[in-house]
């Protein structure tokens, strides 16, 4: 975190089209809120991802601050991250528009005018990346559903209860001297014979169809490997797999097999999921269908600038 801005800030202030349709009289109380806080401000009002990605390069050395939506986060990120400048200098938001619910749970106010005053007065947070081989970045969470289009139920806040349970496993497990070795690099996650029991279960043999069993929850065959180790195989079915950067620099996943109460939980650096055409949601977009994808954390990669508490 940063201590203090420095005084003459100097702002590019980037709006998005959307924004300006959607809402122009937050996009004129953010400008006038910057104007009056910043030494020099210079508006850009791009109208496509190709002219936000020009506006950005020629920034010089003003401080990048967009108003829009997550996907107006999404697409600076982007374009800092294709240029091999996205640690340069901090990015700043103004929400304005209907899909936010990204930016506010990175730390930015969800109202224009703190969102604004944040911008001139905040902190800069150092944040992680998750980023795809095939040149692809995930801000928050990622989901691989059965359904073939990562429409998932909101993972982490409902399987709560089940996460304190997967806590006492693995402890009562490190007691009796189960501590995995090696790749295993969390706490409060599964340990290797924990994880181990489940990946041994039997494969369900009254699958009906491609996805589904009667009674059962929709699944689909994938291999997923984490930092090398496998975690589920071709022959072991699954529901959802759904990832998310953790602190310190670590990729958490989490798979849930339809005949388990319990979700695998492990961290790693590196997640490959392989399988048949599988489509999976990043932030707010559908990708795929691809048949093999390899994600890595590169950890600190950009800055976002948030409130002070």
């Amino acid at each position: 975190m940063s201590a203090q801005r420095p005084s003459g800030q100097q702002l590019l202030v980037v709006i998005d089209p959307a924004a300006r349709a959607v809402d122009g009289e937050s996009v004129r109380i953010a400008k006038d809120v910057l104007c009056a806080g910043a030494s020099s401000v210079k508006i850009a009002l791009p109208d496509s991802a190709e002219e936000v990605a020009r506006v950005l390069a020629h920034r010089g050395r003003r401080r990048p601050v967009v108003l829009g939506d997550d996907r107006s986060l999404l697409r600076a990120v982007r374009a800092l991250h294709h240029e091999r400048a996205l640690g340069e200098a901090p990015l700043a938001l103004v929400p304005i528009g209907p899909h936010s619910s990204l930016a506010r749970a990175l730390g930015v106010p969800g109202q224009v005018l703190p969102a604004a005053r944040a911008v001139l007065d905040g902190t800069d947070r150092e944040l992680d990346l998750l980023v795809d081989d095939s040149g692809g970045i995930v801000l928050g969470n990622l989901r691989i559903t059965s359904d073939g289009h990562g429409h998932a139920a909101h993972w982490w806040s409902a399987h709560r209860d089940v996460d304190r349970a997967v806590e006492r496993n693995a402890e009562r497990d490190m007691e009796r001297n189960d501590s995995p070795k090696g790749w295993w690099r969390s706490t409060g996650g599964w340990t290797a014979r924990s994880l181990g029991r489940t990946l041994n279960m039997p494969a369900p043999s009254h699958t009906h169809g491609p996805g589904h069993g009667h009674g059962h929850a929709p699944r689909q065959r994938l291999r997923i490997e984490a930092d090398g180790v496998v975690l589920v195989d071709l022959d072991h079915p699954v529901h959802e797999v759904a990832f998310r950067t953790v602190d310190p620099g670590l990729i958490e996943v989490r798979v849930h097999h339809p005949d388990s109460p319990e979700p695998l939980c492990v961290r790693a650096a590196t997640v490959t999921v392989s399988g048949r055409d599988f489509r999976y949601r990043a932030d707010s977009a559908v990708a795929g269908p691809v048949r093999t994808r390899t994600w890595t954390i590169q950890p600190a990669a950009w800055r976002l600038t948030v409130p002070r508490t």
